[in-house]
């Protein structure tokens, strides 16, 4: 059931807004098992990964965008426009569609970017190590492109005592 929610959440983003823009991230060669409900990121289990040039990300993405995705760039806080945002739906990478967290998770940390205490799956996600201006932090990836959504922090709520702190610019909003 969860993996129909992510269909139609992607489903959704697809006929809400320019296809022109989203159909060369998607990879079209991969399609929805309807028997198993598998999305159409994956194949044999595995999220199938977008990979585009520096020139393509250029024409897929607004400047900010790119700034942030792809030259892991951070929107000043309290900028972007879901920070303060409530509804019910999941929130997906803007380079490629990839559904990233659900609003079920969704806090209000006080930094002034969307913050989650979990993404939807481990593997929608990828960390890395990030030790730019003077920090130790751990950096968050969109596992399916690689674009830069933000950082994660153990001082969380629980459950999980983490926050995964996004640029909002990184996401695309889907209402369920």
């Amino acid at each position: 059931m969860k993996y129909l929610a992510i269909i139609l959440a992607i489903a959704t983003c697809n006929s809400g807004q320019n296809t022109s823009k989203l159909e060369p991230v998607y990879a079209p060669s991969v399609s929805v098992q309807t028997d198993s409900l598998v999305p159409a990121e994956y194949a044999n289990g595995h999220i199938v990964p977008v990979k585009l040039s520096d020139e393509d990300w250029k024409k897929q993405l607004t400047e900010m965008e790119y700034y942030v995705l792809r030259q892991e760039g951070t929107e000043r806080a309290f900028s972007g426009d879901l920070w303060d945002h409530h509804a019910h739906g999941v929130y997906a990478c803007a380079g490629c569609g990839l559904p990233l967290f659900s609003s079920d998770t969704k806090f209000d940390s006080g930094t002034g970017w969307p913050s989650f205490w979990k993404p939807i799956t481990e593997d929608c996600i990828a960390d890395k190590s990030d030790t730019s201006h003077g920090m130790d932090r751990e950096e968050v990836e969109c596992a399916r492109c690689g674009g830069h959504q933000g950082h994660v922090f153990s001082d969380g709520p629980p459950p999980t005592g983490l926050r995964y702190c996004i640029n909002a610019v990184s996401l695309n909003f889907v209402p369920q």
